[in-house]
């Protein structure tokens, strides 16, 4: 896993006006906490935590104010129109620790020739992990499945040191059979002309 390190601001201007100055100044408002500690709000820079934030679970190592903290991301607000960043609240880690995150599924292989369709019951995963080592993303082999063919949970092989934070016998992905549409029947299609010219 990638671990970036970041230069924090701790802020005492807070609400919508002060959070709005924020971001115009390139900078992201977001809180620390964790620990049994009181929480911390911060200014983070824009551009490198936007940055940082591609990589799924990234460890930051923040610069509070001469103070270095480890934290992961765990609720990322941005605006649903222009996609920037509005907010992040930041959970606070040590090195050793495990934590409970989710991590991306991904397939590799061909499914078996023939109709068949991949469905993702789960796009991601909860795990147990070291802070330090979370994996970006799990990869699971569909080569030769065919349709009623289910991935479990513990199908998955974990890397070292990471557990299942679910239950193990949970369908991850399932290969279904592709349903072929049918032509509709006269009498269907007759009706549904009927429809179109009283509409």
């Amino acid at each position: 896993m990638s671990d970036v390190k970041l230069a924090a601001e701790t802020r005492a201007e807070f609400g919508k006006g002060a959070a709005r100055r924020i971001r115009r100044a390139g900078k992201v408002p977001a809180v620390v906490y964790g620990h049994g500690t009181e929480p911390v709000h911060i200014t983070l820079p824009g551009h490198e935590l936007l940055l940082a934030l591609r990589t799924p679970n990234v460890l930051l190592t923040l610069d509070i104010e001469g103070k270095t903290e480890l934290a992961i991301p765990k609720a990322v607000q941005r605006d649903a129109i222009k996609g920037f960043l509005e907010h992040v609240d930041l959970l606070l880690v040590k090195r050793g620790e495990k934590v409970t995150v989710e991590v991306f599924v991904q397939t590799e292989g061909e499914l078996a020739p023939g109709s068949f369709l991949l469905e993702h019951v789960l796009n991601t995963l909860t795990v147990e992990a070291e802070a330090t080592h979370i994996p970006e993303s799990v990869t699971v082999s569909i080569e030769g499945l065919e349709a009623g063919a289910s991935i479990h949970a513990k199908d998955i092989t974990l890397p070292k040191g990471t557990t299942l934070a679910i239950d193990e016998d949970a369908v991850v992905l399932q290969v279904l059979a592709a349903q072929a549409e049918e032509p509709a029947s006269e009498d269907e299609a007759a009706a549904a002309e009927d429809a179109s010219a009283e509409a």
